[in-house]
């Protein structure tokens, strides 16, 4: 097992109306503590968006998963969150929240590879 590290992901979702509690998966957060690693992908299928409310407005959902990345970026336009350690990045992005944008619980797994296993969560879970 040399050469594998633990990690945790959850699973990025959007909630157009929270009201309604229906979402659809937009993305992936990961977090891998030796591999010094936190990283975040996303895409927003419109068509998904407008089936689940027609009067969403796709910019909203897009900005505030462009905070999301800066936040786990760590860069200083993330505020006070985005200067936080690389594990309260993650605690505080997967954190519940009823909100437009919401994680699923966190789940663990093994990589040798953080921007693999990613990119593999991401297709799974999003595409």
């Amino acid at each position: 097992m040399q050469g594998r590290f633990t990690f945790e992901y959850a699973v990025i979702r959007i909630v157009p109306r929270v009201e309604r509690d229906e979402f659809f998966n937009v993305g992936v957060i990961m977090f891998c503590k030796r591999k010094k690693y936190v990283g975040i992908k996303y895409h927003i299928d419109l068509d998904k968006l407008k089936a689940f409310d027609p009067d969403a407005n796709i910019t909203v959902f897009e900005d505030y998963l462009k905070a999301w990345k800066l936040v786990c970026d760590g860069s200083l336009s993330g505020g006070k969150i985005g200067a936080m350690e690389l594990s309260d990045r993650f605690r505080w992005l997967s954190a519940c929240r009823s909100t437009i944008i919401q994680s699923s619980k966190t789940h663990p797994g093994l990589t040798d590879d953080p921007e693999k296993t990613l990119e593999e969560l991401f297709e799974d879970y999003v595409l």
